[in-house]
């Protein structure tokens, strides 16, 4: 489920995204134009994907930051005990 909502939703939508720029031809030239709706809700629907992509990226780099705080944080209890870093060699 969660590789879905990282992956899946935002290419599905950047991919619709692209089929309506396409149908549209690209076009924008006035808001009554049906091609210009088209492509617009195209490039509309591919800045809607590229939002939920950022969104899902820093939520990784907010995980993966609040681990590498808990392990610098046994580092540190463990000097506090032993005198000495983890990852130092022994001699």
């Amino acid at each position: 489920m969660l590789f879905i909502a990282r992956y899946g939703l935002p290419l599905l939508l950047a991919a619709i995204g692209v089929v309506l720029i396409v149908i549209g031809h690209g076009h924008y030239t006035n808001i009554a134009n049906r091609r210009s709706l088209e492509s617009a809700a195209g490039v509309t629907l591919l800045l809607i994907a590229l939002a939920i992509w950022l969104i899902n990226w820093m939520m990784r780099l907010s995980f993966d930051s609040g681990r590498d705080r808990e392990r610098e944080e046994q580092a540190r209890e463990e000097f506090t005990r032993t005198g000495r870093w983890p990852d130092e060699p022994q001699g």
